[in-house]
C-alpha cells in the first residue's frame, strides 16, 4: 500500500511533537505507530530498517522514519517523513534564539520528569513485543541476551557496532537460512541507480566542501561543511554528535560554552531528534542568512548526509535482505537489535527517570496501561506527564 506524502507528513508531525526520551524511545513509538496500529510492516522487517539506522553513521530514529516514508511513499513520502518529524523541535530551537524562556520551575521539571518515565514504559512494550518476534528459540534469545548484557557493561558506540556484527556472525554460524515469507519483501523506495547516485553524492560532498573552502571562503559554507561533516562522521545519535559540533561552533570561538550548553539542555526537554539542535546553532552563528536563514542551513547540513546514505544503502539493503542465505545473518542482527534495545531501556532511559520508588511505581502504572488495559498511548503519555507533575508537589 503506497501513502501519500500528506499523511506521511501528518502522522510524522504528530510522532514529532509526542515523541519524548531520546532516539531509543523513538524506535518505540514508531514501532508502535507502523507495526501495531497500521500494520504497514512487520517485527522483522522493522528490525531491518533499525538495524540498517544503526549500521550507517546519523540519526538512527530520523533516518528510520525516513526509510519508512520512502518505503511507503518514494521520494516525496520519505522527505515528508523527515520533515514532519523534524519541524516541531526545531521550530522550538530557533524559538529559544528568539527569547523564548523555558520554564525552570517545579512544574514544568515534573512534567519532563513525567515524560522521561513514559519512556520506560514505552520501551519496555517494544523490547518485550520484538522479543517474542525476533527471539522466538533459545539461539537467538541468547544472542539478544549476549548483545544486551555486553551493551550494559561497555556502553558506547563502537560496542554497538562490534555486537551487531557479532550478532550477524552468531545468525551465519548458529542459525538455519530459512526463506523468506513473501509479505516480508520491501516495495517502493529508491532504485539501485538512485541509490548508487546518492551515495556517490554523499561522498563528493564531504570530499568535495573542504577544497571548496580553500577557493570560496565564507561563513556560510564554512558553517554547511562543519554541520555536514558532524553529520557524516557520527555514529550512535544525537548525544554523540556533541564534541563534533563543540569543536566546530566554541572551539572556533563562534559561542562561548555557556550560549552552546543552554541550547543543548533545551533540546534535552524537547521532543523529535536532538539533531535539531543544529536549528539553535545555526541561528546563532555568523552565516550572514540571519537567524532563520543560518538554522535552516544548518539542519540541511546535519541531517542531509544521514539521508543521502539512508537512500543509497536501502535498495542494496532490501536485495540482500531477500537472499536465502543472508536471513540467518539478518535472524543474529534483528536478535542483536532487541539486546540492544534492552540496554538502552536500563541506560541511558531508565537510569535518568527513575530515581526514587514512586518512579518505578508510575512506570509500572503506564507499563500496565499499554500492555494489558491497551490504552492510546497518546493517553499513557498524557497522564504519565501529569503524574510527573503530582510527583513534585
Amino acid at each position: 500500500m503506497t501513502v501519500s506524502p500528506g499523511l506521511m507528513f501528518w502522522i510524522s508531525l504528530r510522532l514529532g511533537l509526542t515523541s519524548f526520551g531520546g532516539p531509543v524511545a523513538h524506535l518505540a513509538y514508531f514501532r508502535d505507530e507502523f507495526v501495531t496500529r497500521r500494520r504497514w510492516f512487520d517485527e522483522e522487517t522493522y528490525a531491518d530498517l533499525v538495524a540498517l539506522s544503526q549500521f550507517v553513521p546519523g540519526p538512527a530514529s530520523s533516518q528510520t522514519l525516513y526509510a519508512i516514508g520512502l518505503l511507503k511513499g518514494g521520494f516525496w513520502g520519505g522527505m515528508a517523513a523527515w520533515l514532519g518529524f523534524t519541524l516541531p523541535s526545531a521550530l522550538l530551537m530557533l524559538a529559544a534564539v528568539y527569547g523564548l524562556q523555558f520554564a525552570t520551575g517545579a512544574t514544568t521539571q515534573g512534567l519532563i520528569h513525567g515524560l522521561k518515565i513514559v519512556a520506560v514504559a514505552v520501551v519496555t512494550q517494544a523490547v518485550w513485543s520484538m522479543a517474542k518476534s525476533l527471539c522466538p528459540d533459545r539461539t537467538r534469545a541468547s544472542i539478544a541476551i549476549a548483545a544486551a548484557a555486553l551493551l550494559v557493561a561497555a556502553p558506547s558506540t563502537a560496542a554497538q557496532l562490534a555486537v551487531i556484527s557479532a550478532g550477524a556472525l552468531a545468525g551465519w554460524l548458529l542459525l538455519k537460512p530459512t526463506a523468506i515469507n513473501g509479505q516480508l519483501a520491501y516495495t517502493g523506495g529508491p532504485s539501485r541507480a538512485a541509490g548508487m547516485f546518492a551515495l556517490l553524492l554523499f561522498t563528493l560532498i564531504l570530499l568535495g566542501l573542504p577544497v571548496m573552502l580553500g577557493f570560496l571562503p565564507s561563513g556560510e559554507l564554512a558553517a554547511f561543511e562543519a554541520f555536514y561533516r558532524a553529520g557524516a562522521l557520527v555514529f550512535g545519535g544525537g548525544h554523540v554528535v556533541l564534541p563534533l559540533l563543540e569543536e566546530a561552533v566554541v572551539s572556533s570561538g563562534q559561542m562561548t560554552p555557556e550560549v552552546f550548553l543552554a541550547g543543548y539542555g533545551a533540546a534535552q526537554a524537547l521532543p523529535g531528534p536532538l539533531f535539531t539542535f543544529a536549528a539553535y546553532l545555526g541561528a546563532l552563528l555568523p552565516t550572514g542568512l540571519g537567524p532563520i536563514g543560518g538554522a535552516a542551513l544548518c539542519i540541511v547540513a546535519i541531517f542531509l548526509p544521514g539521508l543521502l546514505l539512508i537512500y543509497g544503502a536501502l535498495p542494496f539493503w532490501a536485495e540482500l535482505r531477500q537472499r536465502t542465505g543472508a536471513r540467518a545473518v539478518l535472524g543474529g542482527v534483528n536478535a542483536t537489535v532487541v539486546g540492544l534495545l534492552a540496554a538502552a531501556l536500563y541506560d541511558p532511559i531508565a537510569v535518568s527517570a527513575i530515581t526514587k520508588p514512586a518512579d518505578l511505581s508510575l512506570a509500572l502504572l503506564a507499563l500496565g496501561a499499554l500492555m494489558v488495559l491497551r490504552v492510546p498511548i497518546l493517553a499513557v503519555v498524557a497522564a504519565t506527564a501529569l503524574g510527573g507533575v503530582l510527583l513534585t508537589l
